[in-house]
């Protein structure tokens, strides 16, 4: 016996690829609705690589009722409006957006890391699926987190239009060619110019100089993996179409060492060490598109402070950082509590 199982948003960049990753992991499901905003009811997208076209249903008279297990990856707007509603009617939402992950009532999970909290969910049966910059870092952070203890994290993100969605890929396109066209790159979704160029400015301006989207970095960090874990992140958007990159540094309060980093990370769940000190013995986001790992790369020891080391951090954020973390925890949560399939 499968599952009934609603993805909201279903018409969108994440949307998409959790319907592909639901298929792809053979997900145990009876049932599967797509379901999106009035101007996309009626279309039809793909389950995954079936074959099986889904009608998109209206969120605003869609009934979640007898359904299991909802899937959000509509926005704020929406999972403000519709999840508290998907929820009161006995179906456990899972919500990639920001609204409810500094929640206390709400879990914040990634399932390599601290699958544990998820057990909280009954108190509003609402499950945060964490920022795409934020899970794949603390994939990579926690094996090293449980041998030395990590004290401080500092990050610099290089993250992919993708992040932004169809328009922020549309965008990127448009401008790349009307450049090699001599034609101009106006900029539309970012705030500058980003064919060719690099913005250290990701969400709104927050009062003290920091962007929102290094805030969710910082508190999403601690909530996941504990709050004595001291964050400092300068979040940047770069022109690649899929996959987020990030440069960090790490001080821990116990001795360890690059190898036994390496050692440690070469076992872990979820990751995919790729580092020989070599031409090309390292990933970038091309190598990343389309794949399920976190890779690590490049772990070295950082001189500049005592039990420091450094890494490169890649993966695909519409999976790792977005549907598949997200169809994770809907495995977890058919493991631990719904038991079914």
């Amino acid at each position: 016996m499968g599952y009934r199982v609603v993805v909201v948003g279903a018409t969108g960049n994440v949307g998409r690829e959790m319907l592909a990753v639901l298929s792809e992991r053979a997900f145990p499901i009876d049932e599967v609705a797509a379901v999106a905003s009035a101007r996309s009811t009626g279309s039809e997208v793909e389950f995954g690589d079936t074959g099986k076209m889904l009608k998109v249903k209206n969120i605003d008279h869609f009934d979640f009722t007898g359904w299991d297990i909802a899937l959000f990856a509509a926005g704020s707007a929406v999972a403000k409006l519709h999840a508290p509603r998907a929820a009161s009617q006995g179906c456990v939402v899972i919500d990639n957006s920001s609204h409810f992950r500094m929640d206390p009532d709400v879990p914040l999970i990634v399932p390599e890391v601290n699958p544990d909290a998820i057990d909280g969910y009954k108190a509003r049966n609402i499950i945060a699926n964490p920022n795409c910059s934020t899970a794949q870092m603390v994939v990579a952070l926690k094996p090293l987190h449980d041998a030395a203890t990590i004290r401080r994290v500092v990050v610099a993100t290089y993250q992919s239009v993708s992040g932004a969605g169809k328009e922020g890929m549309d965008e990127l396109f448009e401008q790349s060619r009307n450049i090699f066209v001599g034609d101009p790159a106006v900029p539309r979704k970012f705030t500058k110019q980003i064919a060719f160029n690099v913005i250290p400015h990701i969400d709104d301006f927050l009062d003290d100089g920091s962007t929102k989207e290094e805030w969710k970095m910082v508190v999403e960090t601690k909530k996941i993996m504990g709050s004595k874990i001291k964050v400092s992140a300068t979040c940047v958007r770069v022109p690649v179409f899929v996959g987020h990159s990030e440069a960090i540094n790490l001080e821990f309060e116990n001795e360890i060492s690059a190898t036994e980093a390496q050692d440690l990370l070469r076992e872990a769940p979820g990751i995919m060490l790729i580092d020989k000190r070599e031409d090309g013995g390292y990933v970038t986001p091309v190598e990343c598109a389309g794949d399920s790992a976190t890779y690590v790369s490049r772990v070295r020891e950082d001189p500049t402070v005592d039990n420091g080391l450094v890494l490169w951090c890649v993966s695909d954020n519409l999976r790792k950082g977005a549907a598949l973390n997200a169809v994770q925890i809907a495995e977890l949560l058919g493991r631990r509590h719904l038991k079914k399939g």
